[in-house]
């Protein structure tokens, strides 16, 4: 709803002898199809029933299954239940294609992406690292003496520990 004047189906307006009279019922059986559980409208501040469009086509179509299909109420409530569960389950399935769908597009920028930089590996051979990659032990000896960790292929200020490497590590 865009402003406080613009009306939905769910908005409840109608009073009970509004509603009582669009959906061809009496107003005793729409409190009583409340009581059941059947419509639930809306309440003011005072308690007072207010229906909305759909409810009042809820009414009619309870209405319809009773009388035309000769369907109890307790089968009309589990009708009316099941046909609430199938739309929520509608709504789910319609997000989560949407959402479906944004991966997928994610997943070709992520693809196009990466092939890019696989490109631009190739096209460098020889050229050293794209990102420079730090020596481990480097980086574990300056935490321990509180310099700045160097990169891999930087000229070490003092001598490596043995076995650690100082050469860049190329993706292939």
């Amino acid at each position: 709803m865009t402003s406080q004047f613009e009306l939905s189906d769910d908005t409840p307006v109608y009073v009970i002898s509004v509603a009582a009279q669009l959906s061809g019922l009496h107003p005793q059986t729409l409190r009583a199809y409340d009581r059941l559980g059947l419509v639930s409208p809306g309440r003011t501040p005072g308690r007072g029933r207010r229906y909305s469009l759909r409810d009042i086509l809820i009414l009619r179509e309870v209405q319809r299954l009773s009388q035309e299909e000769g369907v109890n109420l307790s089968g009309i409530k589990r009708i009316l239940e099941l046909e609430s569960a199938e739309q929520r389950t509608r709504l789910l399935l319609a997000e989560a294609r949407a959402e479906l769908s944004q991966l997928r597009a994610e997943l070709e920028s992520t693809r196009a992406v990466a092939a890019r930089l696989a490109g631009l590996l190739r096209e460098r051979r020889g050229g050293g690292a794209l990102v420079p990659v730090r020596d481990a032990a480097a980086v574990r000896e300056g935490a321990l003496t509180g310099e700045a960790p160097r990169a891999a292929n930087a000229t070490p200020a003092r001598e490596a520990t043995p076995g650690a490497t100082t050469e860049p590590t190329k993706l292939n």
